[in-house]
C-alpha cells in the first residue's frame, strides 16, 4: 500500500483518534480538524476526556466547550461528549418526560447506580456520536462532512468500540439492542469510518499500537489503514554533523559549547533519530500498515505557536509504505 492508495482523511464521515497516552492523539485531532476545515469541511470535533484541553490550542484565554459546545473558527464546532449530559438526552427523546426526566437522572441513588454500570457511558457516548453524524439541516444536507473523535487512550479505548457488539449480543431485542446496532453499523462500516492510531517512535507505544491494530482488525472489525507515528525527527542530524566535522576542533566560540562538546551532543541526537526510524519501519512491519510522520514542531501547540500554519501535514505528510515483505502480519512478531 503506498500513499497514493490511501484515501484522503477527509473522505470519511468519522475518524476516530485513539492510542498510548502521552502519544500526542490530540494534537492529531487538532491538526485533522484544522486542516479539514481549510479545505472547505464543516467539522466537528469532540473530546471524550472529563478535562477538557481541545479549547487550549485555538485560544489564548480558552473558555470551556461543555456538551453543546461551539465554534472554534469557521466551520469547526468543538465540544466535549459528556455521557450524563448524553444519557439525559436520550431519555428525554425516548420516554418525552422532560424536566422530570432531569430531576430522576440527578438523585444520588440513580448517580450511583450509573456509577457501578458497566460500558454505559460508552453506548451512550457512542448513540451521541451517530446521532451526530446523522444530523442535517433543513434541506436535508448533513451537518458535518467530518466528525472527529478524540477517543480514549488504547485500552480504554477498545472498550469504547466493542460496546455497541455486547449490547446487542447481551439484549437481542427492544429500543436500546436495536439503537446499539444502528451505532455498531457505523463504527463498522469502511465508507464512513476509519480509526486513527498515534504512537511516538519509541518501544513500548510501538508495541502498544500493534496490540490495538490487531484487535481492532480482529476481534472488532473496525477499519484501520494508517498509523500516525507523531514527532518524528527530520533526519538532519546526520547533515549537521558533516557540517560541524569541517569546523576546526579548537575553534572557540563566544556563548556557545565548544565544538568538541557540540559533537559529541549531535551523536547522541543521531543515536535517538536512528532508534525514532528503526521504530516506525518496526510499526509499519508489525501492522503491516503504512505510516504517516508527524515532525516535533518547535514550541509545542499552544495557541501562540504557530502550530496552525502546518496543520496540512496531517493530510499531506511523508509516508512510510509497508515493508516489501510478503509475510504474514500475524508472523512478524516470531
Amino acid at each position: 500500500m503506498t500513499k497514493e492508495a490511501l484515501r484522503d482523511l477527509t473522505d470519511f464521515r468519522l475518524v476516530i483518534v485513539t492510542g498510548k497516552g502521552g502519544t500526542g492523539k490530540t494534537t492529531v485531532c487538532c491538526r485533522l480538524a484544522e486542516a479539514a476545515r481549510r479545505a472547505g469541511k464543516h467539522v466537528l470535533l469532540a473530546e471524550t476526556s472529563p478535562i477538557e484541553s481541545i479549547a487550549a490550542y485555538f485560544e489564548k484565554a480558552p473558555r470551556p466547550l461543555g456538551y453543546k459546545g461551539r465554534d472554534l473558527r469557521k466551520n469547526l464546532h468543538a465540544l466535549r461528549l459528556d455521557p450524563h449530559e448524553a444519557l439525559a438526552d436520550y431519555v428525554r427523546v425516548q420516554l418525552g418526560l422532560g424536566v422530570l426526566t432531569d430531576r430522576i437522572l440527578r438523585l444520588e441513588t440513580f448517580q450511583q447506580l450509573l456509577e457501578a454500570a458497566p460500558g454505559w457511558r460508552e453506548l451512550i457516548i457512542l448513540g451521541k456520536i451517530w446521532h451526530l453524524e446523522q444530523k442535517r439541516d433543513p434541506v436535508g444536507a448533513h451537518v458535518y462532512d467530518l466528525l472527529i473523535v478524540d477517543a480514549p487512550s488504547t485500552g480504554h479505548g477498545l472498550t469504547f468500540l466493542d460496546v455497541p457488539r455486547v449490547v446487542q449480543q447481551a439484549l437481542r431485542s427492544g429500543p436500546l439492542a436495536r439503537h446499539a446496532s444502528w451505532v455498531e453499523a457505523l463504527i463498522h462500516d469502511p465508507e464512513r469510518t476509519l480509526l486513527l492510531p498515534v504512537t511516538t517512535p519509541e518501544d513500548l507505544p510501538v508495541q502498544e499500537t500493534h496490540e490495538l491494530v490487531s484487535r481492532a482488525r480482529g476481534d472488532l472489525g473496525v477499519f484501520v489503514d494508517r498509523i500516525v507515528v507523531n514527532r518524528m525527527p527530520t533526519g538532519r542530524t546526520c547533515e549537521a554533523l558533516g557540517i560541524l566535522e569541517k569546523i576546526p576542533g579548537d575553534l572557540t566560540l563566544e556563548c556557545l559549547p565548544s565544538i568538541p562538546e557540540m559533537h559529541s551532543m549531535l551523536e547522541h541526537s543521531a543515536k535517538r533519530d536512528h532508534i525514532a526510524f528503526a521504530e516506525r519501519e518496526r510499526v509499519s512491519n508489525l501492522c503491516h500498515l503504512p505510516v504517516v510522520d508527524q515532525p516535533v514542531f518547535p514550541g509545542g501547540f499552544g495557541v501562540d505557536t504557530g502550530w496552525a500554519k502546518h496543520a496540512e501535514t496531517i493530510l499531506n505528510a511523508a509516508t512510510w509504505p509497508i515493508s516489501d515483505s510478503t509475510a504474514d502480519p500475524a508472523e512478524v512478531d516470531r
